[in-house]
C-alpha cells in the first residue's frame, strides 16, 4: 500500500477526537518536466524543489528529457510509476503524448499534480489532485489589452518552444487581444540564442511596421533584447516578455522591455511539494487548483523582485 492510501486509511479509523501521530517522512516525489536541460528558467522552480524537499523532509527528483523530446518526457513518467514514487508532479506539455502515462500513474495509486502546462480542465480529466500554473491564453491576453492600451497595433511573437500548445496559447491571446490573426506573427525561434536574434532581425527587417514584440521567455527574450539592440530599436519597438531573469530586469529598467509576466514558478515547484507531503501524512489535500499567475513586471515594481530572479522569482 502507497502512504498516500495508508495515510487515507489511517484517516478513517482515527477515533473522534484522537490524535494520531504523523506517518514516517522520507516520503519521495519525482517532478517531471518538458524542459531541455539548456532552459535555464526552470533553475527556479528546481530551487523551490529544494527549499520545500529541506524543510518537509522528503526527496524531490527532478526529472526532464534533455533535448526537451516529448516522447522521452512519456518515458520518464512511466519510469517514475513502475518506481514507485509517492507523489509525481508534471507539466501536460502535451496532453495527446502525456495523458495515457499520467493516467496510468494516477491509475495505479500514485496521487499526481500537475503544475506549469496544460489547463486544469485538462488535469481534471486525467484524474490529477490539481493543477498549479498560470492560465496561458488568459495570461497572454492580459498582456496584450497592456500593450493595446499603451498603442500597440501589430505584434510579433517570438515562440521558442513551438512544440508546448501553452507556448501558442500565450501567442494567440495576445492577438486576440490586439484585434489581428496571428498568422504569419509567430517566429518558430528555437532556442539557439544566435538563431533566435537572427530570426528577429530578419522578421523586423521584412515587416517593418511592426510595432510589438512579445516573447515567451528568457531563451526568447534575451536574444530578441539583443536583435533591437543591434538594429538601435530597443526602447522604440515595445517589448513585452513572458517570465524573468537577471537580462530582463535590467531590460525593464533600461525601458527596453515593457514588462514580463511573471507567472511565479517558485509556487509551482514549491506547493505541490508541500501538498503532496501533507496528503501522504495526514491525508488532507486543498479542494481546488492554483493559479500562479499571471502578475506583471514593469519599472515601477521591479525593484521588489529584481534581486531574487532566476532563485525566487
Amino acid at each position: 500500500m502507497s502512504k498516500t492510501r495508508a495515510a487515507l486509511a489511517a484517516a478513517l479509523v482515527l477515533t473522534a477526537g484522537a490524535v494520531g501521530p504523523a506517518l514516517a517522512e522520507g516520503e519521495r516525489f519525482v517532478l517531471v518536466s518538458h524542459a531541455p536541460d539548456s532552459d535555464s528558467w526552470w533553475n527556479t522552480i528546481k530551487n523551490a524543489l529544494r527549499v520545500a524537499a529541506d524543510q518537509m523532509d522528503v526527496t524531490v527528483e527532478y526529472r526532464n528529457p534533455p533535448t526537451g523530446d516529448l516522447a522521452d518526457m512519456a518515458r520518464i513518467v512511466e519510469q517514475a510509476t513502475a518506481a514507485g514514487a509517492d507523489g509525481i508532479i508534471v507539466t501536460i506539455a502535451d496532453y495527446d503524448v502525456l495523458s495515457g502515462p499520467i493516467r496510468a500513474a494516477v491509475d495505479g495509486g500514485i496521487p499526481v499534480i500537475t503544475i506549469n502546462s496544460g489547463t486544469v480542465a485538462q488535469s481534471q480529466s486525467l484524474g490529477a489532485l490539481l493543477h498549479v500554473g498560470q492560465p496561458e491564453y488568459d495570461a497572454g491576453h492580459g498582456a496584450g489589452l497592456r500593450a493595446k492600451a499603451d498603442g500597440a497595433t501589430n505584434f510579433v511573437c517570438v515562440n521558442h518552444y513551438i512544440t508546448n500548445p501553452a507556448s501558442v496559447e500565450r501567442c494567440q491571446g495576445f492577438a486576440d487581444a490586439l484585434g489581428v490573426s496571428l498568422e504569419g506573427r509567430m517566429i518558430d525561434s528555437g532556442m539557439d540564442p544566435g538563431e533566435v536574434s537572427n530570426k528577429v532581425s530578419a522578421y523586423l527587417n521584412a515587416n517593418s511596421d511592426t510595432d510589438a514584440i512579445l516573447a515567451l521567455g528568457p531563451n526568447s527574450a534575451e536574444p530578441t533584447l539583443k536583435a533591437l539592440q543591434d538594429q538601435g530599436l530597443a526602447g522604440e519597438v515595445y517589448f513585452a516578455t513572458f517570465d524573468l531573469s537577471p537580462t530582463i530586469s535590467e531590460g525593464i529598467k533600461a525601458g527596453a522591455i515593457a514588462f514580463a509576466i511573471d507567472q511565479q514558478p517558485y509556487l509551482q515547484g514549491y506547493l505541490p511539494v508541500v501538498i503532496l507531503t501533507n496528503l501522504a501524512r495526514y491525508g488532507v489535500v486543498p479542494g481546488n487548483s492554483i493559479n500562479s499567475g499571471p502578475g506583471f513586471v514593469t519599472k515601477d515594481n521591479i525593484g521588489l523582485v529584481e534581486e531574487l530572479a532566476g532563485v525566487y522569482r
